[in-house]
């Protein structure tokens, strides 16, 4: 009876969850993304960087469904290798801004001494494109796989820290608050309790519009040649080495710029209906 009756809000939470045709949309194309990308080595009908120099630059076929690059290898294989780069790099974006945007913007909107310093930080921060901060932090630290996570993690922590402060500040003057500060009870414990839990919806929200901003950044990073090793399959890296045969053979851009927009919109879509789930003012007003 317990499990009974634990099981049926979590129905009813995943019912009106996927009600939501952007939720359902976005899920679906970025699980097919997910489930490509960690069983790559056994849906990846080439290991992605073997070299066929006889079969270099052909076209799609039942052979090499996306056709193959200018060495020979098969461009479906290393557009799925290429997304588990993009979700790893991503994913690792994802908790370190949300980590800094968190403890940032809860400092700033909890401690009135604070704010002022924190805002004038992420003010310094976010006048700066994302793109160029990134660049910067990259060329100081290194191109690395774990310099570009550090790097992209760091420039969309402001984001993040803008709207866990500006909610901070009205959960702060709510009148519970307002109790429990009054009641002596340690800091600590009102904002894990109290603060954190109710910036729960707003953190999810903003992380998936981090997490679709990483993948474009790590792709405009590689294609850059300043974000990952060359020697790593990356959609970005993909589109470089493709760019010199754009004319002659389009499907060494077409693919990879397919993969990077779908799953960019997956996430978006996700994003949009997970805010207007939350808020459903917004979903009213669009």
């Amino acid at each position: 009876m317990m499990t009974a009756s634990l099981s049926m809000p979590l129905v009813s939470g995943l019912r009106r969850l996927f009600r939501n045709k952007a939720i359902l949309i976005g899920a679906i194309i970025l699980a097919i993304v997910l489930v490509a990308a960690i069983l790559a080595p056994w849906v990846a009908p080439y290991a992605p960087n073997k070299l066929s120099i006889v079969n270099k630059l052909k076209p799609p076929s039942l052979a090499h469904v996306f056709g193959t690059d200018e060495f020979g290898r098969d461009i479906f294989s290393r557009a799925i290798y290429a997304g588990r780069i993009s979700l790893l790099v991503s994913l690792g974006v994802v908790c370190i801004s949300t980590v800094l945007g968190v403890i940032m913007g809860v400092a700033a909107g909890f401690f009135r001494k604070l704010d002022a310093p924190i805002s004038r930080l992420l003010d310094a921060m976010m006048s700066f494109p994302d793109i160029l901060l990134a660049i910067a932090l990259v060329a100081a630290l290194g191109p690395s796989l774990t310099t570009v996570i550090l790097a992209l993690g760091i420039t969309y922590a402001p984001r993040l820290a803008r709207i866990v402060r500006g909610s901070t500040l009205v959960l702060r003057e709510l009148p519970y608050i307002e109790a429990a500060v009054a009641m002596g009870l340690p800091t600590w414990q009102i904002l894990t309790r109290h603060v954190l839990l109710n910036l729960a919806s707003p953190i999810l929200v903003q992380a998936t519009f981090v997490f679709a901003s990483a993948m474009l950044a790590e792709a405009s990073l590689s294609f850059l040649a300043v974000g990952v090793s060359t020697d790593m399959p990356t959609w970005g890296t993909m589109l470089a080495s493709g760019r010199e045969y754009m004319n002659n053979a389009p499907w060494l851009m077409v693919f990879p710029g397919l993969a990077i927009v779908f799953s960019v919109l997956a996430l978006q879509l996700l994003g949009d209906g997970l805010r207007d789930l939350v808020d459903p003012r917004l979903a009213k007003e669009s």
